[in-house]
């Protein structure tokens, strides 16, 4: 009778370890290979050779890029070079990217930034938010830009114990902003249990000098997080459910839930054209290949573009798409008067113009 209980017993938990794997294996669309998509007039960003993560771009055309992301599990191509930040100006016949000096005083050497985000405030001063994770850790740092001289002045670091894993955020205020974790725990093994297990643990904080506290919870994991042009919504991108999550915004900053859009592929940043609200994705069309980095099987890129999300048919329109013959582990893609960039996990970058 024991020898049979033990039987049953391995042989539920093979079932169920098999039925996680494949559940996972569908979590990271390990299976999904997809057709090219070309555009025209690109090229790619001299300078950026590790990385674009984010890209945030002001109203005026200088857009900020997050570089040098070292991120649990996924390559790096320079472990031990220090995160930058880069500007570009793109009302420029041909922008280059520069990289931002940060102020004497900042711990530049375990700067590893992740999502950025933006705010002008009324008197015209711009501050940039960034996720950094200095060794492993979790912080937001808040600089102040100067244009005149190209660089970040530090002003504060702001922690907390909500902001655990934090991979993206968007600017509220001077000092406040949503934040997206991305998994529960901070510890790689954990996280990755988390992500084989399929657990919903993920989710969205708010944080101000007045209050800290979690508004949207329930996610296999967030990721990219921005706000409609009227400011009414806030959408956040769940990279493993492969959807965007549109979330009305109300006066105390608590969020509810309005609808979802279901997509086929990883959606990780997203960005919104100040002009028409469409929401352009950077995506992973297969994670498997992301977090394998096979040499002769590359992690593929895919833009999307998603017009009129509010409305009860959204229009889903594939931009760009690559093997990573050019472009691999695209993060983000962000539009200006009609140039493109698309930004990359741990690689290139690449300028179109549409």
């Amino acid at each position: 009778m024991g020898k049979l209980l033990a039987v049953a017993l391995v042989g539920i938990a093979a079932a169920l370890a098999a039925e996680r794997l494949m559940a996972f294996r569908n979590r990271l669309n390990a299976s999904r290979e997809i057709a090219p998509v070309t555009l025209p007039n690109c090229r790619l960003i001299k300078g950026i050779e590790t990385g674009s993560e984010d890209i945030d771009i002001l109203p005026n055309g200088l857009a900020f890029i997050s570089s040098g992301l070292k991120y649990p599990g996924i390559k790096s191509l320079a472990p031990d070079k220090p995160g930058e930040i880069f500007l570009m100006d793109l009302n420029e016949d041909n922008p280059r990217a520069v990289e931002l000096r940060i102020s004497r005083g900042f711990d530049m050497a375990s700067f590893n930034p992740h999502g950025i985000s933006t705010y002008v405030d009324r008197d015209d001063t711009v501050y940039l938010f960034v996720v950094n994770h200095p060794h492993q850790k979790t912080t937001v740092e808040l600089f102040k830009f100067v244009e005149d001289d190209s660089s970040l002045v530090h002003l504060k670091t702001f922690r907390h114990e909500l902001l655990t894993s934090v991979n993206d955020i968007v600017a509220m205020g001077p000092d406040s902003f949503y934040a997206t974790n991305d998994h529960y725990f901070s510890d790689f093994i954990l996280m990755f249990l988390e992500m084989f297990l399929g657990l919903t643990w993920s989710n969205v904080v708010y944080y101000s000098p007045k209050e800290v506290k979690e508004v949207a919870a329930g996610f296999y994991s967030a990721n990219g997080i921005n706000i409609s042009p009227d400011r009414k919504y806030i959408y956040v991108a769940d990279v493993f459910d492969h959807n965007v999550h549109v979330m009305e915004k109300h006066a105390n900053w608590n969020l509810t839930h309005v609808k979802t859009l279901q997509l086929d592929t990883l959606v990780d940043n997203l960005s919104i054209d100040p002009h028409t609200g469409d929401i352009w994705i950077g995506c992973h069309p297969n994670g498997m290949k992301l977090f394998y980095n096979d040499p002769e099987n590359l992690p593929a890129s895919e833009v999307l573009r998603i017009q009129n999300i509010l409305s009860e048919e959204p229009v889903v329109t594939r931009v760009y798409a690559d093997n990573g013959s050019v472009l691999q582990g695209s993060s983000v893609a962000s539009v200006y008067e009609g140039k493109l960039l698309i930004g990359t996990v741990f690689h290139r970058a690449l300028y179109c113009e549409l």
